[in-house]
């Protein structure tokens, strides 16, 4: 690993089969995707958490943030239950801070933006998972801007 400061952050969208990767720039001011991790089963996260560790290193990645999916009504269900669980796996791997940021409504933000930008409802669905993460860490970019 270089001997660069660690400050970067990643934004993660964690689904059932895929994982949106954003990482912000190196002010931690905005955030840009990165890619869609994808897996054949739900519960194969081995290679999810090895790409997780590979874009870590070479960004130089020290915090990580990761969407919480609650219900509306702020209730914890299913989803979010294997959020969490995939938290404390991550934190267990990378040795890093997992932060759960509400993502209630970035992926209908995401499906609204690709829809101004004239994407193809079919194609939609590519990038949705990586730009719901943006939305995600620039949130969470936003918030702590807001907090100096």
């Amino acid at each position: 690993m270089s001997t660069g400061k660690m400050n970067r952050i990643m934004g993660l969208d964690f689904g059932s089969k895929t994982v949106g990767v954003a990482i912000s720039d190196g002010l931690g001011l905005t955030a840009q995707g990165k890619e869609i991790i994808r897996r054949t089963s739900e519960n194969k996260l081995r290679q999810t958490c090895a790409r997780i560790e590979a874009l870590i290193e070479e960004y130089e990645v020290g915090k990580l943030v990761l969407g919480f999916p609650k219900h509306m009504n702020n209730t914890i269900g299913d989803r979010a239950e294997k959020s969490l669980a995939f938290k404390e796996m991550l934190e267990r791997r990378t040795g890093l801070e997992v932060v759960m940021w509400d993502e209630r409504l970035t992926t209908v933000e995401a499906n609204r933006t690709l829809m101004e930008a004239g994407v193809r409802r079919e194609h939609r669905k590519e990038y949705v998972d990586e730009l719901a993460a943006v939305f995600i860490l620039q949130g969470y970019l936003d918030y702590l801007a807001s907090q100096k």
